[in-house]
């Protein structure tokens, strides 16, 4: 039950992490992924159907670049959908865990 707890909230916060990287700058998937992997333990199979979604929604751009070490790579980048996305999700998230944060220190 603890286990699918911890994976619901991390797929629920897990566009907003997707943004926050790449409000950062341009990243290409892989890359994404494994910062992803690192900070918030979500599997790559998990995140590249969410790339997909947040370009087909307009959030991101994507362009390929040739790679002389391997296939071509796609690069992501927030589009100004996406920079507004994401301000407003940062917002909400604080508002949140804000709230969430208080509730807990009034416990007993």
């Amino acid at each position: 039950m603890i286990d699918s707890i911890q994976v619901q909230l991390r797929k629920g916060a897990l566009e907003l992490c997707v943004l926050a990287v790449l409000s950062r700058g341009e990243s290409y998937g892989y890359e994404i992924a494994s910062t992803l992997v690192a900070a918030v333990n979500m599997g790559e199979g998990t995140i590249y159907p969410l790339m997909r979604r947040m370009q087909n929604d307009g959030l991101v751009a994507t362009r390929i670049v040739e790679s002389s070490s391997g296939p071509p790579r796609k690069y992501y980048r927030l589009t100004p959908l996406g920079e507004r996305a994401f301000d407003a999700h940062r917002r909400d998230w604080r508002s949140l865990t804000g709230a969430v944060d208080q509730l807990l220190r009034d416990l007993p």
